[in-house]
Parts: C-alpha cells; sequence; structure tokens
C-alpha cells in the first residue's frame, strides 16, 4: 500500500501561482500512475494531471494544460503539482493519489477508480 502526504494548498487570488507537494512511502519497485485530482462539494473527482513513473511522460487535463506542472523528485520520494496562473475555477480539494500499473494492462490516466490509494486533501482556493 502506497502511503501518500499532500501539502502546499492555501488561498491565493486570480492569476497566482501554488506548488502543492505530496509526500510518496511504500512505492518502491512498482510502476504507477502518480496523480492528481481535485473535488469540489457534491463533485466526482476530476483528473487534474498525471506521472508514469516508468517513463516520466505526463498527462494534464485539458482545462490545466499550459497551466500546470506535475513533476516527480525521486530522490525526495516527492510528487509535485506547480499552478500558475490560477483562477477562481480552480477552487477544490486537491488530492494526490496512486494507480499501480501491471505488465499488459494499462488503464486511463484520468479513470479515478483504477487509482487505489489516496492522501487526504489539501485546499487550494482561489479568489477573484
Amino acid at each position: 500500500q502506497v502511503q501518500l502526504v499532500e501539502s502546499g494548498g492555501g488561498s491565493v487570488q486570480a492569476g497566482g501561482s501554488l506548488r502543492l507537494s505530496c509526500a510518496v512511502s511504500g512505492h518502491a519497485g512498482n510502476t504507477y500512475y502518480m496523480g492528481w485530482f481535485r473535488q469540489t462539494p457534491g463533485k466526482a473527482h476530476e483528473a487534474v494531471a498525471a506521472i508514469y513513473t516508468g517513463d516520466g511522460n505526463s498527462y494534464y487535463a485539458d482545462s490545466v494544460k499550459g497551466r500546470f506542472n506535475i513533476s516527480q523528485d525521486n530522490a525526495k520520494n516527492t510528487l509535485y503539482l506547480q499552478m500558475n496562473s490560477l483562477k477562481p475555477e480552480d477552487t477544490a480539494m486537491y488530492y494526490c493519489a496512486a494507480a499501480r500499473l501491471y505488465s499488459g494492462y494499462v488503464p486511463e490516466w484520468f479513470a479515478d477508480n483504477e487509482y487505489k490509494d489516496w492522501g487526504q486533501g489539501t485546499q487550494v482556493t482561489v479568489s477573484a
């Protein structure tokens, strides 16, 4: 089981930036999608971005392309989400999640049901 602990959320004005961090443990030796999702009250998880730990390829939702950047620091066992040009509609609880990948089966990176391990979330609030 992978343990995930997010940090870095907060309140910012539109146009500002935040960097979310996710400390990861329990994942050594396996390949994953490491993803960021967000959720607002009453709505389902929305996939934001993910990175494939095997080759470092990254994936983004259309709504954040060009503004957000996902990265990983393997030495620090940390996943990041750099969020720039934030908009009020980016306001949500942001979650870090892990989807273990197995040979011969590659799920869609945005399929939240494939992610079995989740952090507790960190709140991002963007004011107009």
